[in-house]
């Protein structure tokens, strides 16, 4: 059996399918939502990768759902964003996770699930609001870079970290620290330039990850 008929994944915020498929030969479904894990083992995918899932605006993928397929002799993996955060819940009943997410969530560095939420176009999945953890870093990596110092730093992620999920970019990140104060006009205007050009895409990062260790995986077998 090929590895397209035996692995699912569920993706498409994080990483187009296409460029997913260019890293593994796999069947791709749209970020998972309650109920599509049960589906997916009962179609015969021995190995499920889970990416990105709904969050919000459907019922998200449930514990138990997961944890049944599992003991039914499934492969789950996850990481990036709604898998990191299963997997950091359900690592203990044989879930495993992948990435810098993962980490943060199993650890407690993260505990929020907005930390990972994105709004999404509903026909292509793609995101349409960038996520807590890639701002966070982004902010971080500005402030190594000189563009923003120690305190503006802190209190940009904090006026991040307030705004709803749905509404956060980095223009409007950048512009509301401008009108509150916490920087100028000029540093607004260099801040979002260089966060246009450097960001951390840890959630990208992290989905590729799942995709090798399933293809490690697959070629173990």
């Amino acid at each position: 059996m090929s590895a397209r008929t035996e692995v699912l994944i569920f993706a498409g915020s994080s990483i187009s399918h296409e460029d997913a498929a260019k890293i593994l030969d796999a069947t791709y479904w749209p970020p998972i939502s309650r109920g599509d894990i049960g589906k997916a083992a009962s179609e015969g995918y021995k190995i499920i990768g889970i990416i990105d899932g709904i969050f919000f605006s459907r019922a998200a993928a449930a514990h138990k759902e997961i944890i049944n397929v599992i003991k039914d002799g499934v492969t789950v993996i996850g990481g990036c964003s709604m898998g990191a955060l299963r997997a950091s819940e359900l690592d203990i009943h044989g879930m495993e996770g992948v990435g810098t997410v993962y980490e943060w969530y199993r650890d407690g560095v993260i505990e929020d699930d907005d930390e990972v939420a994105v709004a999404t176009n509903p026909d292509t999945f793609e995101s349409v609001s960038s996520p807590m953890v890639n701002i966070r870093e982004t902010l971080k990596a500005a402030n190594s870079a000189g563009i923003i110092d120690d305190d503006e730093c802190r209190l940009i992620i904090q006026l991040a970290k307030k705004t709803h999920y749905t509404e956060r970019s980095y223009f409007g990140i950048s512009r509301t620290a401008e009108k509150e104060g916490i920087i100028s006009k000029e540093k607004a205007e260099r801040l979002l330039q260089f966060c246009k050009e450097n960001e951390r895409d840890i959630k990208r990062e992290d989905a590729i990850l799942v995709l090798k260790k399933i293809k490690e995986i697959i070629s173990e077998f």
